[in-house]
């Protein structure tokens, strides 16, 4: 889940270079069903290639025809620069790739809650004063504020009271600069339901959920969260059959689905999971929220990255053959 910045400084190098280059088989009704879902509602992938290299990065683009959606996620300051970095190369190339760039900032560290700067009055400023200008110069269908800030308000409730304040200011600002842009936050999905037990190390208790979060940002155009059961479940198999019917409960907008995830990995001890089991979550993803509304969904990563376990390897392609695995069909189908 804390991926902000795991990319940042190489693809600010690597932006400059971009920028200047410029089966009839039956089927049960609930199967039926299911597939019309996959198939209507958009789904996208983070920006998350094999490496940074030229060759290997335009090779994920060529990948990400098969999807939707391209999304950057990074520190708000990205914002600053107009001409060149993350935001600008997935919004530049989306016309030739043909996808809907989707951009989130983030302002603090999901594992530790720690700030990446405070939110003093000169901070405020510019970060408002970074998405109004983003706003005006690309007119994004979509733009969020913030990764999982749930989080937040478990390590630093007075930092989440002054973002849930930062947020309506910036909606504001972004709606008089691009009135069609619909702007959001996102949530852990996971931790909203009080589920912190597994590999997240606390124990699971739904009374301790945190579902009344989304009251305080009334303005947000739509409800986005984060889900990773493989922190919770050992297997697809043990997701209950209602396990995301309770976001109908507390949210009555569209919602989108901003990262998805389900590792490959013979570990951690425990946790073992493989290819199968992937491709067998992301069919049971999409029948078990084919009931809700939702507007599109993002997997969280194209190829496997180098981070923490169990992350490492929830790509849809193995980094070390470079073969696609089972569940990347399964989700671009």
């Amino acid at each position: 889940m804390n991926k902000i910045n795991k990319y940042i400084f190489a693809l600010l190098l690597f932006s400059v270079l971009i920028i200047a280059s410029c089966t009839n088989n039956q089927k049960s009704d609930k199967e039926k069903d299911t597939a019309s879902y996959q198939s209507k509602t958009p789904k996208g992938i983070t920006l998350t290639p094999k490496s940074f290299g030229q060759e290997e990065f335009t090779y994920f683009f060529e990948k990400s025809r098969n999807f939707n959606i391209v999304a950057w996620y990074g520190d708000w300051n990205e914002l600053s620069n107009l001409e060149k970095g993350g935001p600008v190369v997935v919004n530049g190339l989306s016309s030739k790739y043909d996808y809907m760039p989707l951009i989130i900032v983030q302002f603090f560290t999901q594992d530790n809650g720690k700030l990446l700067r405070p939110l003093d009055e000169t901070t405020i400023d510019n970060y408002k004063n970074y998405l109004g200008n983003f706003a005006e110069k690309y007119k994004p269908e979509y733009l969020g504020i913030g990764i999982e800030i749930n989080v937040l308000y478990e390590k630093s409730p007075a930092d989440f009271e002054r973002f849930v304040k930062l947020f309506d200011e910036s909606y504001d600002l972004i709606k008089t600069k691009s009135p069609d842009t619909k702007v959001f936050t996102v949530f852990q999905l996971e931790k909203m339901k009080g589920l912190n037990g597994g590999l997240f190390g606390g124990t699971n208790d739904q009374t301790k959920n945190q579902w009344s979060l989304i009251g305080q940002f009334q303005k947000s155009d739509i409800i986005a969260f984060t889900t990773y059961p493989d922190l919770v479940y050992k297997n697809p198999e043990e997701i209950p059959a209602d396990y995301y019917d309770e976001i109908k409960m507390y949210a009555s907008k569209p919602i989108v689905f901003t990262e998805i995830g389900w590792h490959t990995a013979n570990s951690p001890k425990g946790w073992e999971s493989s290819e199968d089991e992937q491709a067998e979550f992301v069919k049971k993803f999409f029948d078990l929220t084919k009931d809700l509304n939702k507007e599109f969904i993002i997997w969280s990563f194209m190829y496997d990255q180098k981070t923490i376990e169990p992350f490492n390897s929830m790509g849809l392609i193995d980094s070390n053959t470079g073969n696609d695995k089972k569940s990347f069909n399964e989700w671009a189908n």
